[in-house]
């Protein structure tokens, strides 16, 4: 599907486009040696050479004075499809040091932002998002790392599990209890690097860098708050509004890539006296990809389009274009695995890395069954008729869509 053939583009969106895929093809060769070297080295470079090539200008202000909303969620949609396109690892270290970044740039003080965010667009800077605990995943409420106050300070203690750019990151947005308050029990802060933030690795069925971290009475000052003391899952939950339709995104990439990788292969391979491009079975099995292709990308930019308009809230929307983008990639990798035959299985065949890289994507930023708890209950919560077709004239009120809000 081509930028011209969607609603919800403008030209500068098309050379964006192919900015960053002439990006992508830089940073691929790269990507790929981390499958079997410092995998933490090869994700530097890459943010090193995103950075140069200003692509990181997508993911904070570039005037500090500004905040979230100056961001344009379609914009980082198409970096991340065509960086994952690339290198699974390109896009995730790229979306993680966004995520680093945007809840400084929707609530921090003018100082937090311009301390920070230039860092992230120069490249000086890697962010990550310390939110995820052994026993606090889907359940963000149930976070046990403890911010206690101290004067002008915090002191944090605890431990957070699967952050991603951990090892490689210079600042953490981290989420910890300052209360036992239920809903205003937690707060979130910018933490630098320090020795009191030991990392430790885990290795993943695609490299990238993640880890666990454990904080040792880790000292932040008070004026690294975001927000108000209670504000953290306000804060997180607008991040993750924010990002959810970018995931969705990046698994368009990896889809698109994986049916690439298959329409070459069958135009290729000989059996039978022919290809088995000509195969009936194998044109309805890339149709199916095509099709469902096109479909997730529909609710990705639908979802981004919106946010890009006006709309204060796209829960439904960005948790429908995850849900089905990320279950669709993975369908769709793995038939091109499938068409590969035995070669879709061998260690550095393109499909076989799509394999590994793809599934991860139906479990962070919200599991899909986590998707569908929310977007069964904003069913529920509609007032509109299920076939509502209104369309709201001020593009600074949300659309109520097909279900409504």
């Amino acid at each position: 599907m081509t930028l011209s053939r969607l609603p919800f583009f403008e030209e500068r969106h098309a050379a964006l486009a192919a900015d960053v895929e002439q990006v992508a093809a830089q940073v691929a060769p790269r990507a790929a040696a981390a499958d079997a070297g410092d995998v933490n080295a090869a994700a530097l470079e890459i943010l090193a050479i995103l950075a140069r090539a200003g692509l990181l200008r997508l993911l904070a202000p570039t005037n500090p004075a500004a905040d979230a909303s100056a961001l344009e969620l379609r914009s980082l949609c198409l970096a991340r499809e065509r960086l994952a396109f690339a290198s699974g690892l390109a896009d995730s270290v790229f979306a993680v040091d966004g995520l680093g970044a945007y809840p400084i740039a929707l609530a921090g003080s003018d100082d937090l932002k311009r301390r920070y965010l230039p860092g992230v667009v120069d490249g000086s800077r890697v962010g990550a998002f310390a939110i995820t605990e052994a026993n606090a995943g889907s359940d963000l409420r149930a976070m046990r790392l403890a911010a206690r106050r101290d004067g002008g300070n915090y002191i944090l203690d605890g431990a957070k599990t699967f952050i991603s750019n951990a090892g490689i990151a210079s600042h953490y947005v981290v989420f910890a209890r300052t209360s036992e308050d239920e809903r205003r029990g937690i707060s979130a802060f910018v933490a630098d690097a320090s020795p009191s933030i030991a990392v430790n690795p885990i290795p993943l069925l695609a490299p990238h860098p993640i880890g666990e971290l454990t904080f040792a009475s880790c000292v932040i000052p008070a004026s690294n708050r975001l927000g108000e003391e209670g504000d953290g899952l306000k804060i997180a939950h607008a991040t993750l509004d924010f990002f959810r339709a970018s995931v969705g995104a990046a698994a368009c990439g990896l889809a698109a890539r994986a049916l690439a990788e298959a329409r070459t292969r069958v135009s290729a391979r000989k059996q039978f006296g022919g290809t088995i491009a000509d195969f009936q079975a194998t044109k309805m099995t890339l149709a199916d990809m095509a099709t469902e292709l096109d479909a997730a990308r529909l609710l990705v930019y639908r979802a981004a389009w919106l946010k890009d308009r006006g709309t204060p809230r796209i829960t439904r929307e960005a948790s429908m274009a995850k849900l089905f983008a990320t279950e669709t990639a993975q369908r769709v990798v793995d038939r091109a695995v499938q068409l590969h035959g035995g070669l879709g299985v061998v260690r550095g065949v393109a499909v076989e890395r799509l394999y590994r890289e793809v599934r991860a994507l139906r479990i962070y930023e919200g599991t899909s069954e986590i998707q569908r708890l929310i977007i069964g209950e904003q069913v529920l919560k509609g007032s509109d008729p299920i076939f509502s077709l209104s369309v709201n004239a001020n593009p600074r009120d949300p659309d109520p869509g097909i279900y409504g809000k």
